[in-house]
């Protein structure tokens, strides 16, 4: 696996855990058992793997022939 493969890999990973989906368990954690919240409230972005694209595009690197 190259460079960028993986460095695509890393930030969709980081991406993945920023969706708009919480475990059961985690809400119950946070809000207690007597509270019905939905999942959604605990996390930020929603995402979609059909309806928005991430278009992460890897680090710049330097080019070995200018020196």
């Amino acid at each position: 696996m190259g460079i960028k493969n993986q460095q695509k890999k890393s930030k969709l990973g980081k991406k993945s855990r920023q969706t708009k989906w919480a475990p059961v368990w985690a809400v119950l954690k946070k809000y207690g058992v007597g509270k019905r919240v939905h999942p959604s409230t605990m996390t930020r972005n929603r995402r979609s793997w059909r309806r928005t694209k991430l278009h992460i595009k890897p680090r710049k690197q330097k080019k070995s022939h200018f020196g």
